[in-house]
């Protein structure tokens, strides 16, 4: 079963490398790598060419955004399961494909996630927050749940029943996305408890601007696909992300 890892980055030349590196070390062997780069110019193109042998498709031109990007990279790819990599995270370990295929193709399932690590920006061995996601329950969404994007795979006939990336969200898209497969249309799941992904923390969200402008997205979101939105949604949602702070991955075995 081919896997298609999507990254997406525009003058990433900092942590890109990083990431390529990451997705080379994977010892399954049926992976589609592709990079979608926005038309860098501070030396990620260059990165880039260094390993031009092993990344199936790198394409670099401008786009409208990030989701812009992902939905080029959703259309080159030829994989049965797709991934997203941006260019501040990293794979975790050098299994993680190996071990995501064989739960998807074993059960049937539609997709598969695990939990995540926020790292510190030039220390990558040093977690600052952890995003132990769980198992899913139905209706968890309304409650401020949702999975770490990097961390969900998912066959690529689920984009192509209920659609790819909805452009009109700036910063909510990938929380627009998983809403509409996971809670509107119930798409199968299954859950690694492990950390999947590495993630340096920053972008656009993280920030007072973003946070605020993510929560109106998220908003339209619900009302997009016709679920209602508690009230509880965005005093829990906080508190999820406060107890991340608190926790700490065990180790692994």
């Amino acid at each position: 079963m081919k896997v298609s890892i999507i990254t997406v980055c525009l003058n990433s030349a900092e942590t890109i490398e990083d990431t390529v590196r990451s997705v080379m070390i994977q010892n399954y062997r049926d992976i589609e790598y592709i990079v979608v780069d926005g038309a860098s110019e501070d030396g990620t193109r260059k990165i880039l060419q260094k390993y031009r042998n092993r990344i199936s498709s790198c394409l670099s031109e401008s786009d409208k955004g990030i989701y812009d990007a992902m939905n080029k990279g959703i259309k080159a790819s030829t994989g049965d399961i797709i991934a997203f990599l941006n260019a501040d995270d990293v794979y975790a370990y050098d299994n993680v494909i190996s071990e995501v295929v064989p739960l998807l193709t074993a059960d049937h399932l539609d997709a598969v996630y695990g939990d995540l690590a926020y790292v510190d920006h030039k220390d990558g061995s040093k977690v600052v927050r952890y995003w132990q996601a769980g198992e899913y329950r139905p209706n968890a969404f309304y409650y401020g749940w949702v999975p770490p994007h990097p961390a969900f795979f998912c066959r690529k006939s689920v984009f192509e029943r209920y659609g790819a990336f909805n452009t009109k969200y700036k910063t909510a898209a990938d929380f627009e996305l998983m809403l509409r497969f996971i809670e509107k249309h119930r798409i199968t799941l299954g859950y690694i408890p492990k950390i999947l992904v590495r993630m340096r923390p920053g972008g656009r969200a993280n920030t007072i601007r973003g946070v605020i402008e993510g929560n109106k997205e998220i908003i339209r979101a619900f009302r997009a696909n016709g679920l209602r939105l508690p009230l509880q949604f965005f005093w829990r949602k906080p508190l999820l992300k406060f107890a991340q702070l608190l926790k700490r991955p065990a180790k692994r075995e």
